[in-house]
């Protein structure tokens, strides 16, 4: 039963193990509990649809929450690691009384210290194995709190690219109109260069940092859900130019929105199969909370 035990400690500890590996630093960011953590508080807050305050918190949420869940299966895991080694592993503080311990309780405080590298010794590992094991979990916490922290720094520069690419679509949506001077060519061709680019710069974040599609922006023009539409419009209108330049940046935007759009579908959106770019467009700014009321 010791060994049961044990074996489904170390298990646990690895799930966690593998899902901040692919979480962080994995090239497409496909962790097993981060996406199910996040996916859970985004529906959870959708239950609160009318205030503002809590549906703009749905992606710091999501990310505490997998956070603290990370937290707590390493605690268990190394737990029960432990609790198939005490009481006989270990040696007590001349403060404790031995006979009056519970070991569940004991694994568990362990675990704790040493996650969080107290090491207070009260509790203290005597076997030459417990010795090694505990060491290396006060290394497993110092690694998860670099790596929670590496995470959060990892998104907000992802969160500020996108929200970025939004305001440029609402700039140059207002400018035009304002302008009112004349058809695409009247916006020089490495502004739509640099949308095209800061497209595909989105999109690779979206396949890196998954969590940052949990992360709602209610403002619409720094919004790329309330945006992304107007991006299409700008392309179709470079596409139909007479001038070669503007065909050929046209197309590469087009081209950039519609793979953005195919990995938002597969990943998040999951929309019927063979729906079109525009139709995942408008599903991605209602999932955001945003419609054509809602465009900049």
């Amino acid at each position: 039963m010791d060994w049961i035990v044990t074996v489904v400690g170390v298990a646990l500890v690895l799930v966690v193990v593998r899902d901040v590996f692919h979480t962080l630093f994995h090239p497409v960011g496909h962790g097993s509990i981060a996406p199910l953590v996040m996916k859970l508080v985004w529906r959870t807050v959708r239950l609160f649809p009318s205030d503002r305050r809590i549906t703009s918190l749905t992606g710091p949420l999501g990310v505490t929450a997998v956070i603290l869940t990370w937290a707590v299966a390493s605690t268990l895991g190394w737990m029960l690691i432990y609790l198939a080694q005490i009481p006989s592993a270990v040696t007590y503080g001349s403060e404790l009384d031995p006979a009056a311990r519970n070991d569940v309780v004991d694994s568990l405080y362990l675990s704790l210290v040493t996650l969080a590298t107290l090491g207070f010794g009260d509790i203290v590992p005597s076997s030459p194995w417990l010795r090694i094991v505990v060491p290396l979990e006060a290394l497993f916490g110092f690694m998860l709190v670099t790596a929670a922290v590496s995470w959060v720094l990892q998104i907000y520069p992802a969160l500020h690219r996108r929200r970025s690419l939004a305001l440029q679509l609402a700039t140059l949506r207002q400018a035009r109109r304002a302008d009112g001077s004349g058809g695409i060519e009247s916006v020089p061709v490495d502004v739509l260069t640099a949308l095209a680019a800061a497209v595909v710069e989105v999109r690779n974040d979206f396949t890196q940092y998954g969590a940052t599609y949990f992360f709602r922006d209610l403002e619409a023009d720094a919004s790329l859900a309330a945006s992304l539409g107007y991006a299409t419009e700008v392309a179709a209108e470079a596409i139909g130019s007479s001038d070669n330049q503007y065909r050929l940046v046209g197309a590469m935007i087009m081209a950039a929105v519609d793979l953005l759009a195919e990995l938002l579908d597969r990943e998040f959106l999951h929309l019927d199969e063979g729906s079109d770019t525009a139709a995942i467009v408008r599903a991605y700014a209602f999932e955001h909370g945003h419609g054509p009321e809602d465009e900049p």
